[in-house]
């Protein structure tokens, strides 16, 4: 007899006995014993599974299991009687194969709800512990009366944006991010709620800006990322290298000035124009750091190749400092505002209001006519046609940028 015969016409009662109560009740007792034995190993499943990999278990995995339960059980117990029972026909009895066919289908039935109670008392039980993360939502006890909340980010990994202006995150970080439940303090509203959710996703994700939007109760509205430039550290420009060099900095020289880097030459081999031919000018720079006769100094990629390790050059400090934009990019690039260009248009909301009304920062104004204004007062007023650097989140540039549209 096929293992399938054996699972619909094995008897159901503990230690191989015939049924004694063949009654409708009695079986029907026994279909239910059964399923719920199948929920029960469904749950534990899913559980084991939350608990091994964070991530919801399969639906087919829990049927899978519930059912493999019950029938293993029906299997064991039936090739049990057919070997050593007095009447092994009895298992062709028609009541014993329709309650065994109807257990099998009550177990494939219970399963899937075993899976969803189990896999929700274990995200709520590890939202109480703490957890962190998770990728479904927490029952409704610990989400309104426990210590946390859930944010829900997006579900589909094309809602998670890049932000305008900085270099896109890889496909996999966005999917990664796409239905994600971060598990924040209660007690969080406003501006904190937003800046822990953005510190998490940096965090743990790798992300180096954040553009996200909530409303009220916490709910994703926008979320956009992007990456940071690469660099060899947040104060030094992409383009840019910073190199020791052995070399004799005046006394006066200190962080932050401009320098050029001469070294010996032949006679007429890049000499300068007046001069005996002994020097010549090999790269200018910016002066980071000095320790005794080494020189850390920032030069551009190109010039950085020139350089000999095994050389000793001199530093001419520059009485002009021209790393002060340089200063303002890299401070710029280690803080979450960035900076954009917004023209005030005629009849908008910000034509005829003044400086001090920019829920931005304003680092110029160029008007239509005449010089570019730095840093103006908050009560100059704004015309028509004049053009707003700001320096913002990308939310409230974006709040700036439609004030300013007619």
């Amino acid at each position: 007899m096929s293992a399938v015969g054996v699972a619909l016409t094995a008897p159901l009662q503990l230690g191989g006995r015939i049924p004694a109560d063949p009654s409708v009740i009695g079986a029907l007792t026994r279909v239910l014993g059964l399923a719920a034995v199948a929920g029960i190993l469904a749950a534990a499943a899913a559980v084991v599974y939350r608990w091994y990999t964070r991530e919801e278990i399969p639906a087919w995995l829990a049927t899978l299991t519930g059912a493999s339960g019950v029938a293993l059980y029906l299997n064991a117990v039936g090739l049990f009687q057919q070997a050593v029972g007095s009447d092994p026909a009895a298992v062709f009895d028609p009541m014993v194969v329709l309650v065994n066919a109807a257990a099998l289908g009550a177990a494939i039935v219970v399963s899937p709800a075993g899976r969803a109670v189990g896999d929700r008392l274990t995200t709520s039980a590890f939202a109480v512990v703490g957890a962190r993360e998770l990728d479904t939502e927490v029952s409704w006890l610990v989400s309104n009366v426990g210590r946390v909340r859930a944010v829900e980010l997006p579900e589909v990994e094309s809602d998670v944006e890049d932000i305008e202006g900085y270099e896109p995150v890889p496909a996999a970080t966005k999917d990664a991010l796409a239905g994600k439940t971060l598990l924040v303090p209660r007690n969080l509203r406003g501006d904190a709620l937003r800046d822990r959710v953005v510190a998490r996703i940096k965090e743990d994700y790798g992300v180096g800006y954040v553009d996200l939007e909530l409303d009220a109760d916490g709910t994703v509205t926008r979320l956009g990322v992007g990456r940071r430039v690469a660099g060899l550290g947040t104060t030094l420009a992409p383009g840019f290298a910073a190199v020791a060099v052995r070399a004799d900095p005046g006394a006066g020289a200190s962080a932050g000035d401009a320098v050029q880097l001469w070294r010996r030459t032949e006679a007429g081999e890049g000499a300068i124009e007046g001069t005996s031919g002994t020097t010549a000018r090999v790269a200018s720079g910016e002066l980071r750091a000095v320790t005794n006769d080494v020189a850390t100094v920032i030069v551009d990629e190109a010039d950085a190749e020139n350089l000999d390790p095994a050389a000793s050059y001199r530093l001419l400090t520059l009485p002009s400092d021209p790393g002060a934009e340089r200063e303002f990019t890299s401070l710029l690039r280690a803080a979450d505002e960035t900076m954009d260009v917004v023209t005030v248009g005629a009849g908008s909301d910000l034509d005829g209001a003044t400086v001090g009304d920019v829920d931005a920062t304003v680092a110029a104004v160029r008007p239509t006519r005449g010089a570019i204004e730095p840093i103006p007062a908050r009560s100059r007023t704004l015309a028509a046609g004049d053009a707003l650097y700001l320096v913002a989140r990308p939310e409230r540039l974006r709040g700036v940028a439609a004030l300013a549209t007619a």
